[in-house]
């Protein structure tokens, strides 16, 4: 007891704590399994080895997220291809405004009628779009970041 209360009374080095892990073992693993666990451990995302396994033995709630890397890219990639298509709406809107305040209204319903054309096309494309959007989702529920709390 003197020790400890001679160390307390110095305020150099790491607090003491009220409940200090005192205890270790020690135990060792073949190569596939050192594999297993590290695959699991990474999975798990716990701060640290000791962390993960003292979770593990006294089961407490481990959450283990598996993603993938190509299914988020997608669907980022489906998102970004959306978003562009609303971009070309905005620049249609924009198209239309300047055809008819530069040309006689003749030739702009000329050149309109073929801007029509090419954006039933991309209409047709947006479509498919927001239906590859919805089946991914349904196919690949994502996590409400809001139930985590």
């Amino acid at each position: 007891m003197e020790i400890n209360a001679k160390k307390m009374s110095t305020n150099k080095g790491r607090k003491l704590t009220d409940n200090p892990a005192l205890h270790r073992y020690v135990f060792r693993l073949t190569d596939k399994e050192n594999v297993k666990f590290l695959a699991m451990f990474e999975k798990s995302g716990a701060p640290n080895k000791a962390n993960f396994i003292v979770s593990w033995l006294f089961s407490r709630e481990l959450r283990m997220v598996k993603i993938d890397k190509g299914t988020v890219d997608f669907y980022m990639r489906l998102t970004s291809f959306y978003n562009q298509f609303r971009a070309i709406g905005v620049n249609y809107n924009q198209i239309v405004k300047i055809l008819y305040t530069t040309f006689s209204e003749k030739k702009a319903a000329a050149r309109l009628y073929k801007l029509e054309k090419q954006t039933a096309q991309l209409a047709a494309l947006c479509q498919q779009i927001i239906a590859l959007i919805d089946e991914f989702e349904k196919k690949y529920p994502l996590i409400n970041r809001s139930d985590d709390r």
